[in-house]
């Protein structure tokens, strides 16, 4: 990888796009640091504490902060992160499906998808108000957090300002992560979520700090969390990296063809299915949308002394609880499915094979040939989802038994590898387009 990086910046329209990349990176970090004006840092500071020590909800608020790179935590004009941009699309490739207009948007090419992308950032505005409403109301509601004034006309610029302030940092991260995809290296929500994810890195080893002086102080059983965690991280990593770069070759055979005098076609090739061909995208899809009752529970029934039935309904999606890990685990192979439907179509691929006087061998071209494709897209995607979940959902399966908080790290960890394979393989690609001489030389 190391290597792959370095070649790269030999490249001068390569070393480019990776500068401007860690431009916009940079950019987004700053945006995670300046914070939104009328709000108290201290008092936001101390209710942050508070909500991180409720074991209901203190895992929403580290996805949260994930998503956002810890500017969550902080109120900062990037709080919302690239949440509100993930669901946007969601809930456009979901409609799709359902809505003839805009599935005729979908197939009608370059200027059907630019359409559906206006559809898709004007959704991610009105969820940015929204969702940066609830957390000022959730602000609001913890006395100190924001500056209140005697004047009502004041108070009311106070709360649009705040507001505005969250709307406009979800359309910069936006179109942050539009930046890289045209003129950058990687997709844009990817490598957005991987720079919060390493933002939150210090965290993480400060608490195997605080774990190491809670064993020296007695409770030996962190002797055995600490070193448990460390291998089966780097476990799961090997795990990861093993499926990702894992593939099915379907082998296909060219007809010969008389050309002229020549003699052409004849050769064997094969098409690779991927274990992962999906990547991340069904861990963040299912992650967004499986957030959203502890994120109503963290947001309505802060601070209730006496639960009503509603607020046990809401606990019983608490990240916490097997049953959320088993949701969960239905959502990613649910999402894994529909992602690879979208990317994946076996009667295109069957017909370029029969345009190009291919088959596989033992198989009759035409509707065996979708079938036999479709069954082992089928069988794959399984596979991959089932690894998906596996690894996404173990931690918390864990942290439910242990009560020590690795809920998200699972998916932390598939979303860090995940992102950084594809970013490589991108370069690699590109490097590769770049050297190719072709057969004149």
């Amino acid at each position: 990888m190391i290597q792959t990086i370095r070649n790269a910046f030999t490249i001068p329209d390569l070393r480019k796009k990776i500068l401007y990349t860690i431009l916009i990176v940079f950019i987004f970090r700053i945006g995670t640091a300046i914070p939104v004006p009328f709000i108290d840092a201290q008092a936001l500071k101390d209710m942050m504490e508070t909500v991180t020590n409720e074991g209901d909800t203190g895992n929403i608020i580290s996805y949260l902060n994930m998503l956002s790179g810890r500017a969550f935590e902080n109120a900062t004009i990037f709080a919302m992160g690239i949440g509100p941009y993930i669901t946007a699309q969601i809930i456009i490739q979901l409609l799709t499906v359902a809505i003839p207009p805009l599935e005729k948007l979908a197939k009608e090419g370059s200027e059907g998808r630019k359409k559906l992308n206006n559809i898709i950032r004007a959704t991610t505005i009105g969820l940015g108000v929204f969702q940066g409403a609830m957390y000022y109301l959730m602000l609001k509601s913890n006395e100190g957090v924001v500056f209140t004034y005697d004047n009502k006309w004041v108070n009311t610029f106070v709360t649009v300002f705040i507001i505005t302030c969250f709307c406009a940092g979800t359309a910069l991260v936006m179109w942050l992560g539009e930046q890289i995809n045209k003129k950058g290296i990687g997709n844009g929500i990817s490598i957005l979520l991987f720079t919060g994810i390493v933002a939150s890195g210090p965290k993480v080893f400060n608490q195997l700090r605080v774990w190491w002086l809670l064993a020296r102080e007695g409770s030996t059983s962190y002797y055995f969390a600490i070193p448990g965690m460390v291998i089966g991280f780097l476990l799961i990593i090997w795990f990861i990296v093993f499926m990702q770069n894992s593939e099915r070759k379907v082998p296909v055979q060219y007809a010969k063809q008389i050309k002229g005098r020549k003699m052409v076609g004849g050769q064997k090739t094969f098409i690779p299915v991927k274990v992962n061909m999906s990547g991340v995208m069904p861990i963040i899809f299912a992650s967004t949308i499986i957030s959203v009752p502890a994120t109503v529970k963290m947001l309505v029934y802060r601070g209730k002394t006496a639960p009503t039935f509603w607020y046990k309904v809401w606990s019983i999606f608490d990240s916490n609880s097997l049953l959320y890990a088993f949701i969960y685990f239905l959502l990613i192979i649910a999402f894994a499915y529909f992602y690879v439907t979208i990317q994946y179509n076996p009667i295109e691929i069957a017909n370029n094979l029969h345009k190009n006087n291919g088959a596989i061998p033992g198989i009759r071209p035409g509707k065996n040939t979708i079938a036999y494709l479709s069954k082992i897209i089928n069988r794959i995607t399984l596979i991959g989802a089932l690894f998906l979940s596996v690894v996404a959902v173990l931690p918390i399966v864990i942290s439910s038994f242990t009560n020590i908080n690795i809920s998200f790290g699972g998916t932390s960890i598939l979303i860090l590898v995940g992102v950084a394979l594809e970013t490589v393989s991108q370069i690699e690609s590109q490097m590769l387009m770049r050297h190719y001489k072709g057969f004149l030389d």
